[in-house]
């Protein structure tokens, strides 16, 4: 026997569907978040005047020395982002839709991980997109001065022909990346049968709708690395980072805390932050050779970086 299809029938197909939809979504695995900031936004673009350097403490002798902070000018403008499924009227008449329980189930988990795609292929491209300065994100020719306002450059990219890997600073209040939110990810249905769709094509539609963006914040919050990820390339990369000076000469006090790396990375990854110890190190007369992170205690050789920064490991780089 064919359903009688009513108001209350369709809403409780669209309940049952919601549900689908917000499960998987909740039970998504994301990790955007551990990389950038979330930012809301009230029109069709932000402007962010991204400051050269935060101001810092000095000794106060005299009268105060008010900074003139330079502004950049860098904007991220809005995107429409949707997901939609159309399930026909017989489907609902022969009592066919529970077959679409899993697609919704996928839908939600696809919009949950919506933003990790965004910000992570983001990430990939900083080698050849501009940030706030005019350089490319990461680039070995950041603009600054030093403590006599002379010109100089800075570096946040390590090149070489392996797959990249990042260190962030996540302890900062403003991140390396900015995920902008006009328009929360919001789940419908049109189901009116005076719907022009609905009465041509005979079909119900569910969809999903957001108007968000991804863009770069703070260079000095992000280091990247083309060189094969080993001791002695991420001992470099961690130094490089803590040694970041600002305007004025001033250390920054970056704190890398945060590896991210892709598949191809993994292994490596994880051998340098979880091993204890390592086995094969490059030796002269039993002494490790160019790399620092290996430190003899009794009968073996311990990893120094053990548990140096936390891991991330996403499918969403190469």
């Amino acid at each position: 026997m064919a359903t009688v299809i009513t108001p209350s029938v369709l809403e409780a197909i669209f309940t049952g569907f919601n549900f689908c939809f917000a499960d998987a979504y909740a039970k998504a695995p994301t990790q955007w978040e551990k990389v950038a900031m979330k930012v809301p936004s009230n029109t069709s673009e932000e402007h962010y005047g991204w400051l050269s350097q935060s101001p810092q403490m000095r000794e106060w002798i005299g009268d105060r020395v008010v900074e003139t902070l330079q502004l950049y000018g860098y904007a991220i403008k809005n995107r429409k982002y949707e997901s939609t499924i159309g399930v026909s009227r017989e489907q609902i008449e022969d009592d066919r839709y529970g077959i679409f329980g899993n697609i919704f189930r996928n839908m939600g988990r696809e919009t949950r991980l919506h933003p990790d795609r965004l910000i992570f292929d983001l990430l990939s491209q900083g080698f050849t997109t501009p940030c706030y300065d005019g350089q490319n994100f990461f680039d070995t020719a950041h603009p600054i001065a030093d403590k006599d306002g002379r010109d100089g450059f800075a570096s946040n990219f390590a090149p070489g022909n392996g797959s990249p890997w990042y260190l962030f600073d996540t302890t900062q209040a403003v991140k390396a990346l900015i995920f902008q939110e006009r328009v929360p990810y919001d789940f419908k249905a049109i189901t009116d049968g005076a719907d022009a769709h609905v009465f041509l094509r005979d079909e119900y539609l569910y969809g999903v709708r957001a108007r968000v963006n991804v863009g770069f914040g703070l260079w000095q919050m992000a280091y990247a690395s083309k060189e094969d990820l080993d001791e002695v390339a991420y001992g470099n990369a961690r130094s490089r980072m803590m040694q970041l000076r600002g305007d004025r000469g001033q250390l920054l006090g970056v704190t890398p805390n945060l590896l991210v790396v892709g598949p191809s990375n993994e292994a490596r990854a994880r051998h340098l932050l979880k091993a204890t110890s390592v086995s094969t190190p490059n030796t002269q007369n039993g002494i490790p050779v160019g790399n620092t992170s290996f430190v003899f205690t009794g009968g073996g050789i311990s990893n120094i970086w053990h548990e140096s920064a936390e891991l991330v490991v996403t499918p969403f780089l190469p």
